[in-house]
């Protein structure tokens, strides 16, 4: 039986980028071939690693973080230009990938990051692998900005949080985008002990980035300017998702909840990705192609 041909769009919102890998081992699980992959931000991070070949090898890898180990990660910058310069992650993808080129992919592979200088997305179509990512996933005032020549760039986010415009002149069966801004679920709260360990992590690195207004709220018991800038851009991008799936829409949306978790729990991997199978798999049996 011939495979179903799909083009996957996977869409930006930090860790609940995981979810990502959960759709992908669904996809495979109903017998799919993935010709092509455009994303932003944490999409096209873990769509450049399925392209590659490396997406087992970088699960295995999130699934053993603890809150720990992602504080480690969290290089300060010292730049005004933002707060974390992400060499320690990069280093360790870097370990993982090596040196790829997009145009030698076994997949056709974009990578979305947004220009600030010019206000307009920017597509890598070619060229290095991890350089294209360190630019999509460049979270403005998080991660410091990628420059290339006259060119600012920054999370393709900005733009364009799901990107299914470079697939449109794909030769598939099915476009199928994957929205982390889906309608909330309740959910459990996390362990007490672990939220804690976690918060008082982060308060640690902003405490040393001398940053008063953060100190000062929690004193207050107000949300705090790490809270503030992730809800900034969560409701930019779930506003703009709906707008780019109004002008390009696909065949299939998989919604993961935009509360599975926060945008930085990258120490949540395991129930992430679960989520996203589980998601996937209630999407699948919904469509007519893969109903058996």
């Amino acid at each position: 039986m011939e495979k179903t041909k799909v083009s996957l769009v996977l869409g930006s919102g930090g860790a609940r980028g995981y979810a990502h890998i959960g759709v992908i081992e669904e996809l495979q699980r109903y017998g799919c071939e993935i010709v092509s992959i455009s994303g932003t931000s944490m999409g096209a991070l873990i769509g450049g690693l399925y392209a590659c070949g490396k997406l087992a090898e970088y699960k295995a890898w999130v699934l053993t973080l603890e809150p720990l180990d992602v504080a480690g990660l969290l290089d300060l910058a010292w730049d005004r230009r933002g707060f974390m310069n992400g060499t320690k992650v990069f280093n360790r993808l870097e370990q993982m990938i090596g040196s790829q080129k997009i145009e030698a992919l076994p997949v056709r592979y974009t990578a979305v990051a947004s220009d600030l200088n010019h206000g307009k997305e920017v597509w890598f179509q070619d060229g290095d692998l991890l350089s294209a990512i360190r630019a999509s996933i460049s979270i403005p005032s998080v991660f410091t900005p990628v420059e290339d020549g006259d060119r600012l760039l920054v999370d393709g986010g900005i733009l364009n949080p799901l990107p299914v415009a470079p697939t449109m002149s794909d030769r598939s069966d099915l476009t199928i985008a994957v929205s982390l801004y889906g309608p909330e679920i309740q959910t459990p709260e996390a362990p007490p002990a672990v939220a804690e360990r976690y918060d008082s992590l982060i308060e640690r690195m902003f405490t040393q980035a001398k940053l008063a207004l953060y100190e000062q709220a929690k004193k207050q018991d107000t949300v705090h300017l790490f809270s503030i800038l992730d809800r900034t851009f969560d409701t930019m991008q779930q506003s703009l998702t709906q707008y780019r799936l109004g002008g390009y829409p696909p065949d299939m949306v998989i919604e993961i909840p935009r509360n599975v978790c926060e945008t930085f729990d990258f120490h949540r991997a395991q129930e992430v990705i679960e989520a996203g199978r589980t998601a996937a798999a209630k999407a699948l049996q919904r469509e007519p192609v893969f109903q058996r």
